[in-house]
Parts: C-alpha cells; sequence; structure tokens
C-alpha cells in the first residue's frame, strides 16, 4: 500500500515537496490531499501536482480519514496551533523545521502525539540524506580517530524575504538556517548536551537576528562552532576535525551531495525534479518521505533519524542563544 500524504500549507515548500515525492515510485508514495486556508490557492496547487483533492481550511485535512500522513508546511509561527489540531485529531505528522518557536511549545507537540499514540517528526531532512547516513558510519567506526572540533556555516542573503526579517513571522537567522548547524553538531556528538554555549550576534531593527556566532563546549575537551547569517553568503559547509584527520560535509550542507574524507571526495547525486523547485536540491526532499514511510511500516511513534529528544534539546539550544544574542518572539511570553 502506498503512504498516503495529507500536504497542510500550498506555499513554495510544499511545491518542492510534492515535486520530491514523485521521485519515488508511485506504488509507494501519493499525495492524496492539498489543504490551504484558500480553497483557491488549493485547487490551483492541486491542478499543478495532479492532487485529486483540495481543501479550504486544516480543519477538513484533520477530519479526512484517508491519509496516513500529515506534512505541515506552513510558517512556523503557526507549527505550535496548527500541528496540536492534527496531532489531537489522530494524524500522524511530519512538521517542517523549526519545529516551533520554542522548546516549551515542541515539548506540548511531543506530549500531545505521545498522548494521542501518534507518530511527529521534525523534517531536519538534512538527517535523511545518504551523505548524513555515511557521516554517521564514519563516526561510529572511528574513520578521524577521536572528534575534537566540528564547524558548520550556514549564510545566504535574504534580507528581503520578509519571512525572514519580521518578527511576526518569526524570523532571523537562528530558527531558519541556524538550526541546521546546530543538528548537525548534535548529530556528531551523539545528541549530547553542550556543557556551555557562549553566543553572540547582531540584531536587525525589527528585533530579529542578522547574524549569530556559536562556540559550544562539550564534555572530553570536545567544541563546536557555529556560524549563521542571513545577511551575508557564507562556504555553507560543515567541518568534522579528528585526532586522524577530516571529513568535510561541501555546501550546501543542509542538503547535501558531496562528502570529503581525508581528501577523497564521494559524489551522492540527486534525480531531476520534473518541475522548477524553489529551493536548492529540493528532490531531496524524498529521503525524509521515504524515511517517514519507513517508520510507519515499522509501527514506530518517531524516527531514529531525528527522535523526538533530539528535537527538543535542538529547540532547548536554540531558546538559550535566542536568550544570550537578545531576541524574545511574542510566543514566549504566551
Amino acid at each position: 500500500m502506498a503512504t498516503r500524504w495529507g500536504l497542510c500549507g500550498a506555499g513554495k515548500i510544499s511545491h518542492d515537496f510534492s515535486v520530491a515525492v514523485k521521485t519515488l515510485p508511485p506504488g509507494d508514495h501519493q499525495i492524496a490531499v492539498i489543504a490551504s486556508r484558500s480553497l483557491e490557492h488549493a485547487k490551483e496547487f492541486a491542478k499543478r501536482h495532479g492532487i485529486p483533492k483540495a481543501y479550504g481550511s486544516y480543519e477538513e485535512l484533520a477530519n479526512d480519514p484517508d491519509i496516513d500522513i500529515v506534512y505541515m508546511g506552513v510558517l512556523h509561527t503557526e507549527h505550535w496551533r496548527v500541528g496540536l489540531l492534527f496531532l489531537k485529531s489522530g494524524k500522524n505528522v511530519l512538521c517542517e523545521k523549526p519545529f516551533a518557536m520554542n522548546s516549551r511549545q515542541v515539548k506540548d507537540l511531543v506530549a500531545t502525539a505521545k498522548k494521542n499514540n501518534v507518530f511527529l517528526m521534525e523534517a531536519i531532512w538534512s538527517r535523511c540524506f545518504p551523505v548524513h547516513a555515511e557521516v554517521r558510519r564514519l563516526l561510529a567506526e572511528e574513520a578521524v580517530g577521536e572528534v575534537k572540533l566540528v564547524k558548520a556555516y550556514f549564510g545566504s542573503p535574504q534580507l528581503h524575504i520578509p519571512r525572514s526579517v519580521e518578527k511576526e513571522l518569526g524570523g532571523g537567522a537562528l530558527l531558519d538556517i541556524g538550526v541546521y548547524c546546530l543538528q548537525f553538531v548534535l548529530m556528531v556528538f551523539n545528541e549530547e548536551r553542550p556543557e556551555s554555549i557562549q553566543a553572540t550576534g547582531v540584531l536587525l531593527d525589527s528585533g530579529v537576528d542578522e547574524s549569530v556566532v556559536v562556540v559550544m563546549k562539550f564534555s572530553r575537551k570536545r567544541m563546536a562552532f557555529c556560524t549563521f547569517s542571513i545577511a551575508a553568503r557564507l562556504p555553507n559547509d560543515a567541518v568534522i576535525s579528528g585526532t586522524k584527520g577530516s571529513i568535510k560535509v561541501l555546501g550546501p550542507m543542509h542538503c547535501p551531495t558531496t562528502l570529503v574524507v581525508n581528501d577523497k571526495e564521494m559524489e551522492y547525486p540527486l534525480p531531476e525534479p520534473c518541475l522548477p523547485l524553489n529551493f536548492t536540491n529540493s528532490t531531496g526532499l524524498r529521503y525524509e518521505a521515504e524515511e517517514v514511510r519507513q517508520c510507519l511500516l515499522k509501527g514506530l511513534k518517531e524516527s531514529p533519524r531525528m527522535p523526538l529528544a533530539d528535537s527538543v534539546l535542538l529547540t532547548e539550544i536554540m531558546d538559550e542563544i535566542r536568550k544570550q544574542v537578545g531576541v524574545v518572539f511574542s510566543q514566549d511570553s504566551q
């Protein structure tokens, strides 16, 4: 039986997700429904992507018995509210990153998923890429000795994009792209909580972070260094340095196709899209779609690639970084 997807949100990321799913066998994956707050948008999207059903509200999707999982591609300011709607309706959910606006909201989503015995995953698609799987394998066999330092950079000039800069839309570098650097560090250090976090950054006039530098110290004298910016173009790569060599994930590190291990390069090409994409390497969203299918077939309620405890830790670290840099959202006092 094909995994039947219901898409929530008819924006750019849902478009790319739909295109990515089409690179997988139709017997395994089927997009059955698109839901938007605008029925007109939903119908347009359905026509473009060949989706049989279109809804003009999220409630209709929550009440549809003929879907296996909801992909939530709405603004992250909406993740908590809309996520609760689906989870309380007994729906499995793959929620775009960042999971929510703060760790309190994330813990609420996780608790609701457990209470309703449904699958929930934060869509950190990077974790599902073959490059990341190979990195985990290399680390397990200590291919570069003991890891001492991890560096991750992500900078993309996007000050012209409202959702990146406006506080009401959950803007800032941290929640949009910094999350990728931090999740990479946590993956390398086996989701260990850092012993210390030091963050400094500069804010836009809107009160969100434009550029941030984070230094984290872990047990056994290990360190991590992350830089992310929505104003500057950065190399967007990640480097793991050990006592016997290095592993380099070439940019774009959040959706990578090239890995360099002690100067030996390995390529993991992506399939071509059937329609133009909005974001880099978006056909790689196929990997997280397949990961979700495998989890559902096994009856799992979370993904071993991105367990819910990892998402909670990731958001707690982001809360601490925001506190140090001075970014406060209205959701923090709700």
